[in-house]
């Protein structure tokens, strides 16, 4: 900092650091208006899916899961639909999650195949 001589320039000097102490005050107003903004709780929601839909290998995996669990839950219910034995019961949960299990370790060919059926329904005559 320069020395200062005379009353002139102490009263530049004291106007030149309030005018630094205004704007740094401004700058952390901004800063801890948008940090409480980015902690509110569906903002972090938002910023979560954001990134995970963002990846292209956890989106695939969010849809083979999907795509597991469901064909397991309807093989489960085709399964169960025709018996209420406990023991067939059990059977078609573990159907259930055998189902499950295949399809989403081989989520290629789950696709390929099905790819395959949607396009013998487009085809025209």
């Amino acid at each position: 900092m320069q020395k200062i001589d005379s009353s002139a320039g102490l009263r530049n000097a004291i106007i030149q650091l309030e005018i630094q102490r205004a704007d740094e005050e401004r700058m952390i107003k901004e800063q801890a208006i948008l940090a409480v903004d980015r902690l509110k709780p569906i903002n972090l929601i938002k910023s979560a899916f954001k990134s995970s839909t963002e990846s292209p290998v956890l989106s695939e995996n969010i849809f083979s899961t999907s795509v597991g669990l469901t064909a397991g839950y309807i093989s489960k219910l085709l399964f169960q639909s025709v018996t209420r034995s406990p023991v067939k019961k059990l059977i078609g949960t573990l159907l259930m999650f055998g189902v499950t299990k295949v399809i989403m370790k081989n989520p290629d060919a789950i696709k390929s195949f099905g790819n395959k059926f949607l396009k013998i329904f487009k085809k025209k005559p």
